[in-house]
């Protein structure tokens, strides 16, 4: 990770998320997490993590949780699993949502988690994982340590 560059997770509260957080530690550097579960809210602010808790499709919570943030992975399985989205009618509009989110918090990389085509996300770095890549933990990783991305 990029030393002193705080990061966020959106969607931290997933399968995705957690198998990320396992290799983010928050003792390298800050690492916020913008989740709905508030039992997972508390176990993660225990471990150490700056935490967001709210409606994932939320524009304006997402942006100021990513506000000075270098990077942003966003999992988009957050868009579409069973938690209750009240600001956005579909998984496009909350994706979209986030991309604009991002880009107004000045964050300069993001890494999507997803296997569907990703919206117009108008930040200088971006890149994207399958969910179902086996290593996904490691991939998004090195995606946010790397110095600069193709």
């Amino acid at each position: 990770m990029l030393a002193g560059m705080p990061m966020i997770v959106v969607g931290a509260d997933t399968l995705a998320g957690e198998s990320i957080l396992a290799q983010a530690r928050p003792t390298e550097r800050e690492v916020r997490v913008f989740v709905t579960d508030e039992p997972k809210a508390q176990h993660l602010k225990s471990l150490g993590y700056k935490v967001a808790t709210g409606d994932v499709s939320d524009e304006s919570h997402v942006e100021g949780a990513a506000l000075h943030c270098f990077s942003a992975v966003l999992i988009a399985e957050a868009a579409t699993d069973d938690r209750e989205r009240s600001f956005a009618d579909t998984p496009e509009n909350v994706l979209q949502g986030w991309a604009r989110a991002v880009a107004n918090a000045g964050v300069r990389r993001v890494i999507w988690v997803t296997d569907e085509e990703i919206p117009e996300t108008v930040v200088p770095e971006v890149a994207a994982v399958k969910p179902d890549d086996p290593d996904l933990p490691s991939r998004v990783i090195a995606l946010d340590n790397a110095s600069s991305l193709p």
